[in-house]
């Protein structure tokens, strides 16, 4: 019986096919095929009830070759690296496909946000942007809500790293409040985004949106 893919190993497979199918460099398509860093790193945080629990992060940026890493920072009891590095790698393709000059990026912590007090919740984000600080940046590396995370833990990054950085960089994060700085309509984005695709896709292949299923 063969060994169940790992979610990158998956996602390199669909990259080979494609890039068969594009007779791609083999030089390139090594290059592309892996990120250009990942790292994995340990942040402890005083709980509320006085004792020290660490947690294990990650942050992966697949390709700068284009722009600046996208990617959101996610907070799941389930993340591991492989996870990461494969919606790092795809978020690379996604920005590329639609021609928006970023690359791909993801970060992650393994935790069950809805464990933790706001408090707790607080540290945790800080905490991440010490360990991740030399490697992000508005011109480098630019984290965003994702699963398990949102706006509030997006200003408290932002925040850790204008302290850190001792000046303000609102550009250094995305999905933050509208009075911020943030986008109207970001949390609806997404939804709408899959939407125009699929209504793209159906003109394409000559079907009638209405009656799609």
């Amino acid at each position: 019986m063969s060994k169940e893919m790992n979610p990158f190993e998956l996602v390199q497979t669909q990259f080979d096919h494609n890039a068969e199918s594009l007779n791609l460099d083999p030089a390139l398509r090594e290059f592309m095929r892996e990120p250009e860093r990942a790292i994995q790193f340990t942040v402890p945080i005083d709980m509320d009830n006085g004792t020290t629990k660490t947690f294990t992060g990650f942050r992966v940026q697949h390709s700068t070759a284009r722009g600046p890493a996208k990617g959101g920072l996610r907070f799941a009891e389930d993340e591991t690296i492989d996870m990461v590095r494969q919606l790092a790698m795809m978020m690379a393709w996604k920005c590329a496909v639609v021609d928006i000059p970023l690359g791909g990026g993801k970060g992650g912590i393994i935790v069950d946000p809805r464990k933790l007090s706001d408090r707790e919740t607080e540290r945790l984000c800080r905490g991440w942007v010490r360990k991740v600080y030399d490697f992000v940046g508005p011109e480098i590396d630019v984290p965003a809500p994702d699963v398990g995370t949102n706006p509030q833990d997006m200003l408290w990054i932002m925040d850790e790293y204008d302290t850190i950085n001792r000046n303000r960089k609102p550009g250094f994060v995305t999905g933050k409040a509208v009075g911020v700085g943030g986008s109207l309509g970001r949390t609806e984005a997404t939804g709408y985004g899959t939407v125009y695709c699929i209504r793209e896709a159906l003109k394409r292949l000559g079907i009638d949106f209405k009656d799609a299923t």
